[in-house]
């Protein structure tokens, strides 16, 4: 690892049309995990891949799901119609009520993309018998469920925040998540912004530590048409500087602000979105790998959502502990089968111990089975919507029980299991 260098990460708003895609994907989630115990449905037999496209005025919502009656079309007598394949058909209605909840609570009440006005399609339909057997019947019989598909998910952590997150992306969320309330809330001419923006902060290291802000780029929407990139300035400038106030910003910085000028026409009417664009965003702003598979959208025997989460979360106690101060850990899983193929960990030159002795502790400190990350992190809840913006790593875990990957109660077990691994090799 280089010593002195400069890194960049971006964030993205709420407003941006790949996270108002994110945003309704995750709703729908959310609406499944709600109507499930609302009804005294099993919420682990929910499942849900549901991808979102908007553009002008339109959205469209693909994908499989397993859903209560609650949301099938019925006869007048009750029962569940289905399709020429006896497939029971989705009931459009609940669905288009989340996204247009989405949309309203995001904010787009504009011409080209309004949430009252916005033609919906809901394009859903029966999850895939062989995906089916393959997650509800393990193939290696070590768990309830297998994976929902293979794929190579990683977590990590680091000791730049006090989140145990990269400086440049945990910076650039904070601006984006700063303006978002200002604007919602209505304060001042933060209230003429729109809900689409991008940041970008650039940081230099020196030693291997944040030290400096070298760069800082931010496009926003604005309401008024008359605003220059120099008004806007004056109006972001103090949330910028605010959610920077724990690390200097350098006396030749770069400020770039609405450098292209004008930005009234965004969201979802100035370019279409996409769910599962923005995974970068979503983890580590390109600081640590990424395994590929998006988030949002997806119900947790999606080993492209929960092991992730798991990965993330042992990550983070693993640095917690002090076991290192830099932690990447990757999980392998192929799909119907429930125990990770592999398990690697990296500790970057920082580690107190071995990178094995590391993936033995984890070993005996959880279940990375899908149905054992389910169970641990307690996952069958519809806590997924505010995943969706201002990225699903170093946030504070909820009353609710989101952003459960976020706690440190495997501290101790980890601690525990070394000591254990310790006295038997003596």
């Amino acid at each position: 690892m280089r010593a002195n260098y400069l890194f960049t990460s971006e964030s993205v708003a709420e407003g941006h049309p790949d996270k108002v895609c994110d945003r309704i994907s995750d709703e729908i989630v959310d609406l499944v995990y709600r109507e499930a115990a609302k009804t005294g449905v099993d919420p682990w037999g929910v499942r849900i891949a549901c991808e979102t496209l908007a553009t002008t005025n339109r959205v469209v919502i693909a994908g499989e799901v397993r859903v209560p009656d609650t949301l099938l079309k019925k006869d007048k007598e009750g029962n569940v119609l289905k399709d020429a394949a006896g497939h029971p058909l989705i009931n459009p209605a609940k669905f288009k009520a989340a996204a247009r909840k989405a949309i309203r609570e995001i904010g787009y009440e504009q011409a080209g993309f309004h949430w009252k006005t916005a033609k919906i399609d809901v394009l859903l339909h029966p999850q895939s018998a062989d995906i089916a057997q393959g997650v509800d019947n393990a193939a290696d019989r070590q768990g309830d469920e297998g994976a929902g598909d293979q794929g190579i998910m990683f977590g990590y952590a680091c000791r730049e925040t006090a989140e145990l997150m990269p400086a440049p992306i945990y910076y650039s969320h904070r601006i984006l998540d700063l303006l978002a309330t200002a604007r919602k809330k209505g304060v001042g001419e933060a209230g003429r912004l729109g809900p689409d923006a991008k940041s970008q902060v650039t940081v230099r290291y020196i030693d291997g530590k944040p030290a400096e802000v070298t760069s800082i780029v931010l496009s926003t929407q604005h309401l008024d048409e008359s605003w220059d990139s120099a008004k806007v300035r004056s109006v972001v400038e103090p949330y910028i500087r605010e959610a920077l106030h724990d690390i200097h910003i350098a006396s030749d910085c770069n400020w770039y602000i609405n450098p292209t000028g004008k930005f009234v026409i965004g969201g979802p009417d100035g370019d279409a979105g996409l769910t599962g664009r923005k995974i970068i965003v979503d983890t580590y702003g390109g600081a640590a790998p990424h395994g590929g598979g998006a988030f949002s959208g997806k119900d947790t025997t999606k080993v492209d959502r929960s092991a992730a989460y798991a990965a993330r979360y042992l990550a983070k106690n693993v640095v917690a502990a002090s076991l290192a101060d830099r932690c990447t850990i990757q999980i392998a899983y192929a799909i119907g089968v429930a125990q990770p193929l592999s398990i690697y960990v990296d500790l970057h030159g920082t580690g107190k111990i071995t990178e094995d002795q590391v993936e033995a502790a984890i070993r005996k400190t959880m279940d990375l089975s899908p149905s054992g990350i389910r169970r641990h992190l307690d996952l069958n809840k519809p806590i997924y919507a505010k995943t969706s913006a201002y990225g699903h790593f170093g946030r504070k875990a909820g009353r609710d029980g989101s952003f459960s990957w976020e706690k440190l109660d495997l501290v101790k077990p980890l601690k525990d299991a070394l000591k254990e691994e310790a006295l038997k090799a003596a």
